[in-house]
């Protein structure tokens, strides 16, 4: 029976088989007992036992090893030092596109990046149905004691420079009935933080429950009327903020494209941004491509790009309508392009100091700091962009996309050695597609 077709079968206590077992399993529900399948997902375990239990050990019901291309960006310069980004990335293209951009700018005075905040955010949600005048009051007999009862989970933090930033009492009646937050800023230094500042706010919640429990102007109301609800940090970061820059002259631009002038290249390229700025159809392709650099640098060095993607977009869309990461413009006669944007990030702890190559990844980029590596991050996703943007306005998106696709199609259709380079070589200059792949792979076997 076909594995799409098959009805699907409930599993007890998959968690507590053997990794073997979990495979066989899967094997036996969905591809017929198949042993071939177990020796395609047995192939990509680690050859070294000890570092393969480390894999395993990153997640649940592991089964193998997911492998993704780490690729490399040379020639970055940024602030005045050069870099060799390392990019994971499946895309085709990506890599090339922010190594061009690198080699593009780097004779222009490179990309000047700086961090304008870091500090990052969580809440305690609760419901209140009392007097807004006594939770003020209760808030403010509160919030000393707040920061006083975490000082045990605040210490470390606080020696590195780090801790509570702030805690306010945020009035959200208007959205939802009853509804308030304790909203607390956190600087967690070079770590993400987010088992520091969520086990800030659980402590929070607790410290609010037992005091409200005590307060004498609450024993008014005949039953409890702080209830919380949840205490979580938010991934939306508008005060972690990187933002990085190039500029050059009009002249410097003359030659970024054979045959347009840099003021032509200069204003196609600003119109191109302003409609990402104005339609938000546009802005999410083009907000996009500059993730495709961003994200490649968060998962070379083990940080979340989930968190990374839904705290950006959130900021594309904060006055109101999804709009452009990026922005061009022309004063006088200087040409800048330029991205802002959250970025909350971390240099210790989690997999930075676990994974290999996440180690291999932070040696590469010298080590930096959560800072610096907010800098080199966003760096990556304006050379994508500026990459993307420029064909766009020129050649085309495809004419370079398709050229980087050649090869895997080419393996999809099994194309011998002596095949693929014949179409290395006349794909020069002929448009790159799937059909046009196909049909010259048919006219060189027919001849041949």
């Amino acid at each position: 029976m076909d594995s799409k077709t098959k009805a699907q079968q409930f599993v007890e206590g998959f968690s507590k088989l053997s990794k073997t077992e979990k495979i066989n399993w899967i094997v036996k529900q969905y591809f017929d007992g198949d042993q071939q399948v177990f020796k395609e997902f047995e192939n990509y375990w680690h050859k070294d036992p000890s570092q393969q239990k480390l894999y395993d050990e990153f997640s649940e019901n592991t089964l193998t090893n997911y492998y993704m291309p780490f690729g490399v960006a040379p020639n970055f310069l940024i602030n005045n030092e050069v870099y060799t980004l390392p990019m994971v990335i499946e895309e085709s293209s990506v890599v090339a596109a922010a190594s061009k951009s690198a080699k593009f700018w780097r004779d222009k005075g490179g990309f000047h990046a700086e961090v304008l905040d870091i500090q990052k955010i969580g809440q305690v949600h609760f419901m209140y149905s009392g007097d807004k005048a006594i939770l003020q009051e209760f808030f403010k007999m509160l919030k000393p004691k707040l920061i006083r009862d975490t000082h045990s989970i605040t210490r470390n933090m606080k020696k590195r420079g780090g801790g509570i930033l702030d805690i306010e009492l945020i009035d959200k009646t208007n959205d939802l009935e009853n509804y308030y937050q304790l909203r607390a800023s956190f600087n967690t230094c070079d770590s993400m933080g987010a088992n520091f500042i969520n086990s800030c706010l659980e402590k929070f919640a607790e410290v609010m429950r037992a005091e409200a429990g005590e307060f004498a102007p609450f024993d008014i109301y005949k039953e409890p009327v702080v209830d919380v609800v949840m205490s979580i940090l938010s991934n939306y970061t508008p005060d972690c903020i990187v933002r990085v820059s190039a500029s050059c002259t009009l002249e410097e631009l003359v030659d970024a494209v054979p045959g347009m002038g840099g003021r032509e290249f200069a204003d196609r390229v600003v119109r191109a941004v302003k409609i990402a700025e104005v339609d938000p159809y546009r802005a999410t392709t083009h907000n996009k491509g500059i993730f495709n650099g961003i994200d490649s640098v968060i998962l070379a060095t083990g940080n979340d790009f989930r968190a990374v993607e839904a705290c950006g977009h959130t900021y594309a869309a904060r006055n109101g309508r999804y709009s452009s990461l990026s922005h061009a413009d022309i004063n006088g006669n200087i040409f800048t392009y330029s991205l802002e944007v959250p970025l909350s990030v971390g240099t210790v702890g989690g997999l930075t100091n676990l994974h290999p190559l996440v180690k291999r990844a932070m040696n590469m980029l010298g080590n930096p700091n959560a800072e610096k590596l907010m800098m080199i991050a966003a760096t990556a996703g304006l050379a994508n962009n500026f990459s993307a943007i420029k064909s766009l306005v020129t050649d085309g998106i495809q004419k370079g996309h398709m050229k980087m696709h050649l090869l895997n199609i080419l393996k999809t259709m099994d194309a011998s050695f002596e095949e693929v380079e014949a179409a290395k070589k006349y794909f020069t200059d002929n448009v790159v597609s799937y059909p046009a792949v196909r049909n010259f792979l048919i006219s060189v076997r027919s001849n041949s």
